[in-house]
């Protein structure tokens, strides 16, 4: 179900509202109702047919469906250990992606009810600025807004090196699952490309990830990425660290790769490549020049803490005003622009913005890791506790995991989580909860969590720390 355009203004007609919101993704719907929510007219402006934007479209949601699915498939794998044993799995992927378009729809359909009972009026279309209070939308109405927000997201990167052609896809084209390729080259080992590996491995796909820097997940902490790497190195058929793509050519047999690894591995022919190698913000493409707002060399426009842009009535949220580029941390800022909008004393004041790979174990983190602390020079002590110790995880046969806190010597406070392992993406929310709350690890130790879970893997890291541990011995406790 989406919002009917025949019910706008007549095309010639011009739309007056107290904000306008540029983009319909989580950012952008997220700033439309908390402003309808304080009485301002809201005229919401998305070139999708649907609500939702990339997340919800093309993106976290629909991912998240065929995650759930690839891990079905892998538990189901697994069970033979236990003594409880099925045939091969039969996959009917025009099923399987209609069960994916219709859980889309249902939302798109509850955030066009959303916007209809808060009066957001929708306009579908690409919109760009003519002037600081006055927006073009292509085959709609003109309008004309006292304040607006920018929340145009971001776009994949495409690379030059691999050509034009129906087997090279982006996230996109890979998450509309028209069919599983034999061979699947992944280009880029980040949170996306390693997402949708997960997916493709577990349906059948023999994959392959390609990945420039040295490990994983860039940026993430290597003990963390390790059960990773270790899991999907027996699973995959590849994995290319410290890889580039040399060229690549489209032939009737598959798409021809060539890589510069130093070990020396020949072309290799796939029947599909995946291009994850990360995404570019969309501010160079709305015509901001003309409202007369700043776009940097990369396309991010720059905010201050109550998220303005230098045009002091139009504001900007989400991917386009910088990393990290996550649905929350929209959602959030776009929260904070509507207040701002409204007049009521409102800022950008999150410590922690937590992250999360939905990969086979996930790995998710929050706060400081110990990658960044080491490379800026910044004091912490940590302690960890290793799921193979946990009866929870060892009762879900994920022994693999690690539950690792970081904490400031001088203050005591918490000042990082990470997390491997399953549900290690619902998990990381206490931390950031600790995190926000200026919390130390006794606090955590002390808080009393259900047993056996994973959830205590937190509260025994933070005994661990504390020498309070007795689910291990360690050698030279605190106390």
């Amino acid at each position: 179900m989406q919002m009917d355009q025949k019910k706008g203004p007549p095309l010639d007609e011009s739309v007056d509202a107290d904000l306008l919101v540029l983009g319909g993704g989580p950012g952008g719907y997220t700033a439309a109702f908390r402003a309808a929510d304080l009485g301002m007219s809201v005229t919401l402006v998305e070139d999708r047919p649907a609500l939702g934007g990339v997340c919800l479209n093309v993106g976290c949601i629909p991912s998240k469906a065929l995650l759930h699915a690839a891990g079905a498939l892998e538990e189901t794998r697994g069970l033979h250990e236990l003594g409880i044993e099925f045939g091969e799995p039969r996959i009917r992927l025009d099923k399987l992606r209609q069960w994916k378009e219709a859980l889309v729809a249902k939302l798109n359909g509850g955030l066009a009810g959303l916007a209809r009972r808060r009066n957001v009026r929708v306009v579908h279309g690409v919109g760009q600025f003519t002037g600081p209070h006055t927006l073009a939308v292509a085959g709609g109405p003109a309008v004309r807004f006292k304040q607006a927000v920018i929340a145009v997201g971001s776009h994949p990167v495409r690379l030059a090196d691999l050509p034009e052609d129906p087997r090279v896809m982006d996230s996109s084209g890979a998450l509309a699952l028209k069919e599983v390729p034999r061979r699947l080259l992944v280009v880029g080992g980040g949170i996306i490309g390693m997402e949708l590996a997960t997916v493709y491995a577990a349906l059948g796909a023999r994959v392959t990830v390609v990945e420039l820097t040295e490990g994983l997940l860039p940026g993430c902490d290597r003990d963390l990425v390790k059960p990773l790497e270790q899991r999907v190195a027996s699973r995959y058929e590849a994995i290319l660290t410290g890889t580039r793509v040399v060229s690549a050519s489209a032939q009737e047999d598959g798409v021809h790769v060539v890589f510069d690894r130093p070990q020396g591995a020949g072309p290799q022919v796939y029947d599909a490549v995946l291009v994850a190698a990360g995404r570019r913000p969309n501010g160079a493409r709305i015509g901001a020049d003309r409202a007369g707002v700043h776009v940097d060399e990369r396309g991010f426009i720059p905010v201050d803490q109550r998220q303005r842009t230098n045009v002091a009535h139009i504001f900007a949220i989400g991917d386009v005003v910088g990393e990290p580029m996550l649905a929350h941390k929209a959602a959030y800022e776009g929260k904070v622009a509507a207040e701002v909008a409204a007049g009521r004393m409102a800022g950008n004041d999150a410590k922690v913005i937590p992250a999360v790979a939905y990969t086979d174990p996930e790995v998710a983190w929050v706060g400081l890791t110990e990658t960044v602390a080491r490379r800026d020079g910044v004091a912490f002590e940590s302690a960890s506790f290793p799921w193979a110790a946990s009866g929870r995880a060892l009762s879900l046969g994920r022994g693999e995991g690690l539950t690792k806190i970081l904490v400031d010597p001088q203050t005591g406070a918490l000042l990082g989580v990470g997390m491997v392992g399953p549900q290690a993406g619902d998990l990381i929310a206490e931390a950031a909860l600790a995190i926000e709350m200026g919390a130390e690890p006794g606090d955590i130790a002390l808080t009393i969590h259900p047993h056996p879970s994973l959830s205590e893997t937190l509260a025994f890291a933070a005994e661990a720390y504390e020498g309070t541990l007795t689910e291990l011995f360690l050698s030279g406790k605190k106390s």
